[in-house]
């Protein structure tokens, strides 16, 4: 049995599955070479692909990254009370509960930067908090998308795509109580979530990288013109090396490349280097070459896509059931290696994505490279569950 998976699975061999388990070599590893990727540039760390305090903790404690990108307005205030000083909400919120604690807390207020995209989302906060509130610092998410007349490449975010609409909202903020202009994000996720696939994509990928280096200027020259920017973010795991070269940016953002999960492989730039798994039991044999496994339907957000299936990764040689694929309770998966496995034996599954396998289990082992093992409580296994 080749490393890691002898390590890992001798590790946790007292622990019943399911269970989730991170290879902390290859955590670290894959760390380092992030902010090597990066060049120089801070990375913010985006929470939602790890959703483990202390994985975020340790790793703002290590050069080269600063500050957290959250997903949810009450994670925020959450991570605030817990330590956190720099926490920039990537979406925008609608949550009264939320806002009300945030203006309550100075430290939160302080540390906390919320994501607009329009004068409706400063209206809407002005509802729930009435228009006196203490001011609020504020964040434009710009639309990173490729946009090639009427077709759209990218996901669907922020309705400000050019200079003339980003210096408008500006416009707009500058002239409001309440709320201070001090970041602009940028997500380009057409380049940093897409895989190297195909040489057509590889063209889209340059192809937008290169109207984005000259738009983002733009945007931050109009913006600038209303607000001293302190957060220009931009990037993700799949475009450090790309976006990173871009003068206009003060930051990058990345979290999946943590973990590395089956999204992230195939990018040329970089080798992935998985360290997030989670463990299943064998607990039945309806033929020689077909092993069920206990649980495991734990199939990733995006497109109901094959590729959203978690990944049998130990034994070698084991795949899914296309007509079942992972089950609520139970995973079949055959292959030459089922003929070797017995009930009881253990199988090690990779996730399609990153933090959202976190949902999933109250805490991960963190398995070290001399076998010592870390029970660290998930964001579930901390009692929260922010969406």
């Amino acid at each position: 049995m080749p490393q890691p998976y002898d390590r890992l699975l001798d590790a946790t061999a007292a622990l019943d599955t399911p269970f989730a388990v991170v290879d902390a070599p290859a955590l670290w590893a894959n760390a380092s070479d992030l902010v090597r990727r990066a060049a120089g540039v801070p990375i913010r760390v985006a929470s939602k692909s790890v959703r483990v305090r202390s994985i975020i903790d340790q790793t703002l404690a290590r050069d080269g990254f600063a500050g957290i990108m959250s997903y949810s307005l009450a994670e925020s205030n959450w991570l605030v009370d817990h330590g956190a000083d720099d926490v920039l909400l990537a979406y925008p919120t609608t949550s009264r509960t939320a806002l009300e604690a945030l203006v309550a807390d100075e430290a939160r207020l302080a540390a906390i930067t919320v994501m607009v995209d329009s004068t409706e989302s400063l209206d809407h906060i002005d509802s729930l908090l009435g228009a006196d509130h203490p001011p609020i610092r504020v964040c434009i998410d710009v639309d990173a998308s490729l946009k090639l007349g009427p077709v759209h490449l990218g996901v669907r975010r922020s309705p400000v795509h050019s200079a003339a609409q980003a210096g408008a909202l500006a416009a707009a903020i500058e002239k409001r109580r309440g709320f201070d202009l001090v970041g602009l994000m940028f997500y380009d996720a057409q380049i940093a979530g897409l895989p190297d696939s195909s040489r057509a994509v590889r063209l889209v990928k340059k192809r937008s990288a290169a109207e984005l280096l000259e738009r983002r200027t733009r945007v931050v020259d109009a913006v600038r013109q209303h607000a001293d920017l302190e957060i220009v973010n931009a990037g993700g795991t799949g475009s450090l090396e790309v976006t990173g070269r871009d003068r206009a940016i003060t930051e990058l953002t990345a979290g999946s490349g943590l973990f590395s999960p089956v999204l992230f492989d195939g990018y040329d730039a970089f080798t992935s280097r998985p360290a997030a798994y989670f463990v299943l039991s064998v607990v039945r044999k309806p033929a020689p070459d077909i092993a069920t496994l206990f649980a495991g339907g734990y199939v990733a957000s995006g497109p109901t896509n094959k590729n959203r299936q978690p990944a049998p990764t130990w034994p070698e040689g084991l795949m899914a059931i296309g007509t079942e694929g992972a089950g609520e309770v139970q995973s079949p998966v055959k292959g030459d290696a089922a003929r070797g496995l017995s009930i009881g034996d253990r199988v090690v599954m990779r996730y399609a994505k990153a933090g959202e396998m976190c949902e999933r289990f109250d805490q991960v082992a963190v398995v070290g490279a001399d076998g010592s093992v870390d029970l660290t409580p998930t964001y579930r296994g901390e009692g929260r569950n922010f969406g």
